[in-house]
Formats: structure tokens, C-alpha cells, sequence
């Protein structure tokens, strides 16, 4: 059996599980913004409650985005520390992937979708690997008229858009579980993970844009 700590920021708020086995021990999910202040805190409360050792883990599992640009840095950041602290591998998934692998079973296509609060999406539609960003007129287009799953956090507005575009959509509501996170880390294995971490070095963030930045006067900028 292999013990994992999974564990997401990049969408709303934080997750945090004990996955053993493809089991969740535990799960917290809180919402809420300062996830520099509240992830360690809720990492430990997961392993106290799950009666876990952090010398029993086994691998680190974090989602590396699309998503919040403070989020993900936040969970990639701990991550890395925690990995390189207790000498185990760390496995980087992206967030519609994650997504994805949480849509119940359906006949529809699978769209995962981030909001990302400027006004458009981050998606990833059925089986493609590279998430993008796009307007819900730029999805729609995509679709082609197809049936669809929208799954992510609070994406009803991205399905009422498709909805009165004419595409027949429905919304699986609810951020990246980080209990799937931590089964789909599990699934490709510790070896694995160490192997690709010395090949490719340790996860990076997966940016789709730069970040949005508050100037002093107000003013908003992206700054790549």
C-alpha cells in the first residue's frame, strides 16, 4: 500500500486528503482565501485525523493549475518543501484533469472549467491534454452543438451561456476533490513519479496567461 497527501488551492479555497490505497482516510475542503496561512494547519489536522505519520507518506500530490495564480503558487510551494523535506516524490496534476476525473458517469462530453474571473474560462474538453482559455462563446464554438457535462467550481454562468446559445448543457457543481487528486497520483506510481521528478525536475505552476495585478491607482495589468 502506498500513502499519499493530496492536496489543491488553485480553484476556491483548499482541499486537503489522506489517500491510502485508493482510499481517502480523510478529506477537508474549506473555503476562503489565505491558504499561506490556513494549508499547513489543515495538512496536519488531515494527518492527525487520518492517524498518519508525515515519515509514513509516501508521495505528495498537488494540483498545479489552471487556476487562481496565488493559489496555485501557495500549493506548489508547499508542496515542493514538503517533498524535498521528507525525501519523497511529488506528483503535479493539472486542475482539469483532476476535474475531469470527478465528472460522474455520463454519455455527455466532459468539459472541466475554471473561472478565471476575468470574464472567460479555463477548460478542457473530453480527452485533451492542454487546458486553454476561452470566452463561453469560444466554447460554445468548440462544442460544436454537442451535449455536455461543464464540471468545476461554480460554473452555472458558463452553462447558462451555453444554454441560451442553444447547446444542451448541464453543470456537475464543486471544486477539484482532492481524494481524486490523490488516486489519480497513487494510479501512476511512486516509482513513477520519483523517476519523472530526477528526469523533468519537480512540478511547475501551469499558467495559461499572467498573472493580474492591482495597481496603486486602481489600475488592472497583466503582467506575463
Amino acid at each position: 500500500m502506498s500513502t499519499v497527501l493530496a492536496f489543491d488551492c488553485a480553484v476556491s479555497g483548499q482541499g486537503v486528503a489522506i489517500v491510502r490505497d485508493g482510499v481517502s482516510l480523510v478529506t477537508l475542503v474549506e473555503e476562503g482565501r489565505e491558504q499561506a496561512a490556513r494549508l499547513l494547519p489543515a495538512i496536519a489536522a488531515a494527518l492527525d485525523q487520518a492517524g498518519v505519520a508525515r515519515r509514513e507518506l509516501e508521495l505528495i500530490a498537488v494540483t498545479t493549475g489552471p487556476g487562481s495564480f496565488t493559489g496555485v503558487r501557495v500549493g506548489l510551494s508547499a508542496a515542493r518543501g514538503l517533498a524535498v523535506g521528507l525525501g519523497i516524490p511529488l506528483a503535479g496534476i493539472s486542475t482539469t484533469t483532476v476535474l475531469r476525473a470527478q465528472a460522474p458517469a455520463t454519455d455527455r462530453l466532459v468539459v472541466a472549467a475554471v473561472d478565471t474571473k476575468l470574464g472567460d474560462w479555463f477548460c478542457a474538453i473530453g480527452e485533451e491534454a492542454s487546458p486553454f482559455a476561452a470566452t463561453a462563446g469560444d466554447v460554445a464554438a468548440r462544442l460544436a452543438g454537442r451535449a455536455c457535462l461543464i464540471v468545476g467550481k461554480d460554473v452555472d454562468p458558463l452553462v447558462q451561456s451555453l444554454l441560451a446559445g442553444g447547446l444542451d448543457a448541464v453543470a456537475h457543481d464543486g471544486p477539484p476533490d482532492p481524494a481524486v487528486l490523490g488516486r489519480l497520483a497513487e494510479s501512476v506510481g511512486v516509482a513513477s513519479w520519483r523517476d519523472r521528478n530526477s528526469d523533468e525536475g519537480l512540478p511547475r505552476p501551469l499558467y495559461l496567461r499572467g498573472v493580474n495585478i492591482t495597481l496603486p491607482d486602481g489600475a488592472r495589468r497583466t503582467v506575463e
